[in-house]
């Protein structure tokens, strides 16, 4: 699809943990006649739903394979670690990842946390999604390093979360195939980056037509040069007048 179709509706797929609701009701009040589809997909399939057409734009967890896909980061969560309200690292405002030494830590395949950046990495285990993982946790069996949002999401009474220092970050990301870059990629562009409803879209804009200009001085250089009087000045004392009712009268004495 190009730009200078009408599209039925603008696809936009976001991951769990994400809260798209402002810029979707944003794109609601300025393209009433494009409705928006909204889908949450696992984190780890949005980037082939993109490639294969089957939506127009994500908002999705980095990295992405920048060779095929434009992004623009939008913000970066913090990484906590989600364990059992008894578990000994809930005494303490923060964990390091040697806190967890001891612990089983669950990787689940959904998760897209460079776990090579993590130092003194222990022991993972791979459930298959975070929502697997955390009914493990609640079972006791390990602990969970996921981002803030996704801890929230899934929040139970009988689990907490502690910040995690010197861990992995993840970064939330606007992103579409660069080839697919199509008007409404553009207009949803705008309302992430919180542009008003008048600006441009990153568009050239078209520059304002010159002002005509005076003509009183070009032409009065043209009447000069022709040896015409240009009429445009009054003579010192003249008072403007061409009549000056006390010429010619004589002087009185003194």
């Amino acid at each position: 699809m190009t730009g200078s179709e009408a599209p039925s509706s603008f696809r936009l797929v976001y991951a769990p943990g994400v809260m798209p609701d402002k810029w979707v009701r944003l794109w609601n009040e300025r393209q009433p006649d494009v409705p928006l589809t909204l889908t949450q997909v696992p984190a780890g399939t949005a980037q082939g739903l993109l490639l294969s057409g089957d939506a127009d734009a994500g908002l999705v967890r980095l990295p992405v394979d920048r060779t095929v896909f434009s992004a623009i980061p939008l913000y970066t969560e913090r990484t906590v670690v989600v364990v059992p309200k008894d578990h000994l690292v809930t005494a303490a405002d923060e964990v390091t990842p040697e806190d967890l030494a001891d612990d089983i830590v669950l990787h689940p395949l959904d998760d897209v946390l460079d776990w090579e950046a993590l130092p003194g990495r222990p022991a993972l285990e791979r459930p298959a999604t975070t929502a697997d993982a955390v009914e493990l946790v609640a079972a006791g069996i390990g602990v969970l390093v996921v981002p803030l949002s996704l801890a929230r999401l899934h929040h139970r009474k009988d689990l907490t979360h502690r910040p995690l220092v010197d861990a992995p970050e993840s970064s939330v990301a606007l992103a579409w195939p660069e080839d697919a870059t199509t008007d409404q990629v553009e207009d949803f562009i705008g309302i992430v980056r919180g542009r008003t409803v008048n600006s441009t879209r990153g568009r050239a804009q078209q520059q304002a037509p010159e002002k005509p200009r005076r003509a009183g001085r070009e032409g009065a250089r043209k009447q000069q040069a022709a040896g015409r009087p240009t009429g445009g000045g009054r003579r010192k004392g003249t008072g403007g007048s061409s009549k000056n009712p006390r010429r010619g009268r004589p002087r009185r004495g003194w």
